[in-house]
């Protein structure tokens, strides 16, 4: 079961978007230099679809984005709530997913995301700002994943 530890709003995470991020715990990637570490423990409230119910109803019409930050435990779990809330915002509210996995987990569909982060965090390579990252940003068009990492370091980021 997916459990957060908070949520914010936030600007930065995906580009041009006001997004709701929501911060998972129990991650299993362990990264070393992890700005995040308090997520690596197995704590925090369950998200369920009440609770992504009450999000909706409290921010809906304040962002244009929900992200999930985290959920390498349970990728299907994700998913499910990527599903459950595109189909409760009528397609309003994007859903994004930041993932510490170097690939998209098979079991998934990119097709439920609107956009996906992929990549652990490796600190001299940096995070998706820096041009060495080896993380990948991915807008989600038509199912297919077309990186727009780049973004992140341009000012492209705001024009997306």
């Amino acid at each position: 079961m997916l459990r957060f530890i908070n949520y914010n709003i936030v600007f930065q995470e995906i580009p041009g978007e006001v997004t709701l991020a929501i911060n998972l715990s129990n991650c299993p990637n362990r990264c070393k230099g992890c700005h995040s570490p308090h997520l690596q423990e197995d704590k925090g409230k369950i998200l369920d679809n009440k609770i992504l119910d009450g999000l909706l109803e409290k921010y809906g019409k304040a962002i244009t984005c929900i992200c999930f930050m985290g959920g390498d435990i349970s990728p299907r779990e994700v998913e499910q709530c990527s599903v459950f809330l595109r189909s409760r915002s009528f397609g309003r509210i994007k859903v994004g997913w930041y993932s510490g996995k170097n690939t998209f987990p098979q079991e998934c569909s990119p097709k439920n995301f609107d956009y996906i982060k992929l990549g652990a965090y490796v600190e001299q390579l940096g995070g998706l700002n820096s041009a060495t990252t080896n993380q990948r940003f991915y807008r989600v068009d038509d199912g297919q994943m077309v990186d727009i990492t780049e973004y992140f370091r341009c000012k492209k980021f705001f024009n997306v």
